[in-house]
């Protein structure tokens, strides 16, 4: 959806969107709650996106699903400001900034960018998932495997027997 710059009114408007992305973890089509507002030449991009993700938990390995809620709020200036620097360093205030050539604004790319920018690193299916079993592969949160959880490095059990004493 692309959203004509010299079109917007000085009072701005709202925007309701849903809409099917195509991301590698996205179930659901993306809700998105935006206020478009421009001041000179800057665009203003607030608001908020829902979105269903398929996830895949970091310790056990099982999928699961995860709503997600986004705030947005990112202020787009024209490409124009930055000719002339060859290399441009971001400071703390710009790191929600963006920028436009031309006159139009696509929206669509900040919400794909605003959804990946908010996947989990590491996702889990909770906060207490114990994992799996680094020697048989079991699922610990369906109960214990039997193990020994006694692993001791080769190299080392030499230092054993100075504790048998």
């Amino acid at each position: 959806m692309k959203i004509v710059i010299p079109e917007i009114p000085v009072e701005g408007f709202d925007l309701k969107i849903e809409e099917t992305i195509e991301l590698d973890n996205l179930i659901s089509p993306v809700m998105a709650q935006l206020r478009i507002q421009k001041i000179g030449l800057e665009v203003m991009v607030r608001g908020n996106l829902t979105a269903d993700l398929q996830l895949q938990c970091s310790r056990c390995l099982k999928d699961f699903k995860r709503h997600i809620s986004v705030p947005v709020d990112v202020v787009y200036h024209p490409v124009t400001e930055l000719k002339g620097e060859e290399k441009y360093e971001l400071n703390s205030e710009e790191l929600d900034m963006g920028f436009y050539s031309g006159e139009e604004l696509e929206l669509l790319d900040l919400i794909k960018e605003q959804i990946m920018l908010n996947l989990p690193m590491k996702p889990l299916c909770s906060d207490s998932c114990k994992g799996i079993c680094p020697q048989c592969g079991t699922d610990l949160n369906a109960g214990n495997c039997g193990c020994s959880t006694e692993d001791i490095d080769p190299r080392l059990e030499v230092l054993k027997k100075l504790l048998d004493t």
